[in-house]
């Protein structure tokens, strides 16, 4: 079970999600604005967290990407804006998932509970990886779901901890943006293969040198890292 924080001002879709995550054993906390998700914060730090884009007191993309700068917790983003550019811009303030409304209560429940297994992945028997590039080292530590680039810790959201730790056990082989879709973010939707991608320029960006991970064109990616 997990604590779940439920940001929407209208009160329909608000009960309606509630009581779904309810009845899937989660505990919810329900809010109709931002000031209230703040006052909340101050006082627990949920699980997870679904979020409207277009709130009464603020933009939910502007929100996330502060809270995000301060602490980890995932986000789903759940709103009207339908747009490829708005999704694109939720996945890269650092989002785990972009669900577009109207949409099935039994499909946002799917997606928490794959947003939530990423979070909180398997046990495995080898804790600790290390590779080397360039002169510069990454570790990362399964257990405890943690990474440092030359021992400096990274701020990866779950979604690309999952990539990264699928990318770099491939031993150099390449995976295609499918494999990733249906390996790390466990769903495969038509248009998802923008997410995946989107996904990589982050982990990139964090990771300092892109060439970290390969593109192979016209298939996918490639990890160049090399085992110390």
């Amino acid at each position: 079970m997990a604590h779940i924080y439920v940001v929407e001002d209208n009160e329909s879709i608000r009960e309606a999600v509630t009581g779904y995550l309810q009845l899937a054993d989660h505990e919810v906390s329900g809010f109709g604005d931002l000031a209230g998700t703040k006052a909340g914060l101050e006082e627990h730090k949920p699980d997870l967290i679904i979020m409207d884009v277009m709130l009464p007191d603020g933009d939910g993309f502007i929100f996330a990407k502060e809270l995000l700068s301060r602490q980890s917790i995932p986000i789903i983003f759940m709103s009207a804006r339908e747009s490829e550019s708005d999704r694109i811009t939720g996945f890269e303030i650092g989002a785990d998932d972009y669900i577009v409304k109207p949409f099935s209560p039994k499909e946002l429940v799917l997606r928490v509970a794959a947003v939530l297994k990423r979070v909180s992945g398997p046990a495995v028997h080898v804790s600790s990886h290390s590779w080397v590039l360039d002169g510069h080292n990454l570790t990362t530590d399964e257990d405890s779901h943690k990474a440092s680039l030359d021992s400096e810790a990274l701020k990866l959201t779950a979604a690309e901890w999952k990539i990264l730790l699928y990318l770099s056990s491939n031993n150099g082989a390449v995976v295609t943006r499918e494999q990733i879709l249906d390996r790390c973010l466990e769903y495969s939707f038509e248009g998802y293969d923008r997410t995946v991608d989107t996904h990589i320029k982050n982990l990139r960006s964090k990771l300092g040198l892109s060439s970290w991970i390969e593109t192979v064109r016209g298939y996918g990616y490639r990890f160049a890292g090399e085992v110390t």
